[in-house]
């Protein structure tokens, strides 16, 4: 089974790879399963199995999510966008988008509201698998603090104020009409203009998310004896005015200081237990009083969480001088 979470991993890659470098010769059930080794009826099933669609719709779906940002975000027409991400007309993209969207490419260009892009497939998600990762190598990378402020902005989010951690968190909204993981992040793929988003395109699906603590007085109390609201969402420009999802919520961020628990890139399978167990075990030993700072538990105050194995994982906490 891990052998064909790699396989997923590299694939879906591959996938975004080509549509990115239009080349769809590339992209057929016959090309990908030599590619990867097996059989296509195997290929075609377990892709099913991981994915709960076929690979054709897959495809389907995610071209589709690379030309509606190309709709949103660029001046070309809407037939080369068509035929730039493998259909063979603008009647028959119109179509596809439509019955994607609910909303036809045009429309979709004068009023940009959020829809609900077919994110890329992420195997080797542990939370939500409710593991660790597959194995667990030691890390060697020390943990980085650091004090900062982040200026004033807007964060767009669900929130939790009874689950305990982000798989809990998945699994209570998964309960909510239109509340699931899937919903909620494809919204935020939509939504441009995200203050952590690296770069916006398709093939960044999920840039820009990030998971938060809000320290509100109805949430569960954390380890630490504070009440907070967990939520996922999206960091936004102060002055944003864009349309807000009907889930979502839009909350305003004062300016503010924060204090940085910050780990390197690391390797997602292996080392992902081993990186929390650290960033956990030095949080839990900053000597806040040498610091001249302590955590801010004024109500509102934001916690954020991001983790990213290319880049970094690191929380971010409100601080206050003491």
């Amino acid at each position: 089974m891990n052998d064909w979470h790699r396989s997923i991993q590299r694939l879906v890659e591959e996938i975004d790879r080509c549509i990115h470098q239009q080349a769809d010769e590339a992209l057929t059930l016959r090309q990908l399963a030599q590619k990867f080794g097996y059989s296509e009826y195997h290929f075609s099933r377990k892709f099913r199995e991981t994915s709960g669609m076929s690979l054709r719709d897959y495809l389907r779906y995610r071209r589709l999510a690379f030309a509606l940002k190309q709709v949103r975000d660029s001046d070309n027409s809407i037939l080369n966008i068509a035929l730039d991400h493998g259909f063979s007309s603008g009647e028959a993209f119109s179509r596809a988008f439509r019955e994607a969207y609910g909303i036809s490419p045009s429309e979709y260009r004068q009023s940009p509201v959020p829809v609900v892009l077919r994110t890329i497939i992420k195997p080797f998600d542990c939370y939500l698998l409710d593991t660790g990762g597959f194995d667990m190598h030691e890390t060697n990378q020390e943990i980085k603090t650091y004090f900062i402020t982040i200026p004033a902005h807007k964060f767009l989010h669900i929130r939790n104020y009874e689950s305990i951690g982000y798989w809990d968190f998945w699994q209570k909204q998964s309960q909510i009409p239109g509340q699931d993981c899937e919903t909620i992040c494809g919204l935020l793929d939509s939504i441009p203009g995200k203050l952590d988003d690296m770069g916006g395109s398709a093939a960044d699906s999920g840039s820009g998310q990030i998971m938060a603590y809000i320290n509100e007085p109805e949430g569960r109390l954390c380890s630490w004896g504070i009440p907070l609201a967990e939520a996922y969402g999206a960091r936004l420009p102060v002055d944003y005015d864009g349309p807000i999802p009907p889930q979502m919520q839009l909350m305003d961020v004062p300016a503010g200081e924060y204090l940085v628990f910050e780990h390197g890139p690391f390797d997602f399978e292996t080392e992902n237990a081993k990186v929390e167990e650290k960033i956990e075990a030095a949080m839990k030993a900053f000597d806040y009083a040498a610091s001249g700072y302590q955590l801010d538990m004024a109500q509102g105050r934001v916690f954020y969480f991001y983790h990213d194995c290319t880049r970094y994982w690191k929380y971010i906490r409100p601080v206050k001088k003491a």
